[in-house]
């Protein structure tokens, strides 16, 4: 484990020495802000009619819970741009060849990468989690909503990073990484859609949604199933990149 936490380390160093991180870190706080602010004002604009109104939608609802939904849609096309490079790169420049015939084992080489990577998405959701704590300056939040909605972005951040890098793994160029990562998470994202449908509702597809389990630990009913799943989710995308790897090893 010592050594996966070393390889981590090295991949979180390695982002902030390519501008490929600071650009997205200073495009996603500029365009979430913009979203930020056009939901504050949009509270403001209808606070007085919530005054009157019984079991009225409060800041959290129409400011907090908007923000981070979007920031997840956001965070889908983002990650597999970070991700593409973990094994492709390696593979491409011949350092991967280094990695395996060194005495570090395939997990420790995944766990590292996939650590690294989470390290600075995690560092992304604590800056969008500022914005909705600012309103604590001049009004109330529900603290138990927010925490939910950090909580799922959280759990959602590392499940798009498992995939990502399971493509990365797979995938020979890239580009072909981030699309094929774009691809999965795009279908696990509106898998539920065909619930809206009368008559196709599916049991399977709305396990399989990972928008359904976000919007669920959102409304802050956080319960075993939906934490197993986001569990499960990652664990599955993990051992299937350690195996990819063990099989280039081999062959190798």
């Amino acid at each position: 484990m010592s050594i996966a936490l070393v390889i981590a380390t090295r991949e979180f160093k390695s982002l902030f020495l390519s501008p490929l991180a600071w650009t997205i870190l200073a495009v996603l706080q500029g365009i979430l802000g913009y979203l930020f602010l056009n939901q504050v004002e949009t509270f403001t604009l209808i606070q007085t009619k919530l005054a009157g109104m019984e079991d009225a939608p409060g800041l959290t609802d129409i400011v907090v819970t908007p923000v981070f939904s979007n920031a997840g849609i956001i965070l889908l096309l983002v990650t597999p741009l970070l991700t593409m490079r973990l094994i492709c790169e390696e593979r491409r420049n011949k350092t991967l060849s280094l990695l395996l015939s060194a005495p570090i084992s395939n997990s420790d080489i995944i766990i590292g990468k996939y650590l690294g990577t989470l390290l600075f998405l995690l560092l992304i959701v604590m800056l969008i989690a500022f914005m909705p704590l600012s309103l604590l300056m001049g009004g109330e939040l529900d603290t138990g909503k927010f925490f939910a909605n950090l909580l799922g972005l959280c759990l959602l951040v590392a499940g798009f990073n498992a995939v990502g890098l399971f493509m990365s793994t797979i995938a020979g160029h890239p580009t072909v990484a981030a699309i094929g990562s774009i691809g999965i998470l795009l279908l696990l994202w509106i898998l539920d859609w065909t619930n809206n449908i009368k008559d196709q509702r599916s049991e399977l597809f709305e396990y399989l949604s990972i928008l359904r389990h976000f919007q669920t630990i959102q409304s802050g009913q956080i319960n075993s199933m939906d934490l197993c799943y986001f569990v499960l989710f990652i664990a599955t995308f993990l051992l299937l990149s350690i195996r990819c790897l063990a099989n280039e090893r081999f062959q190798k």
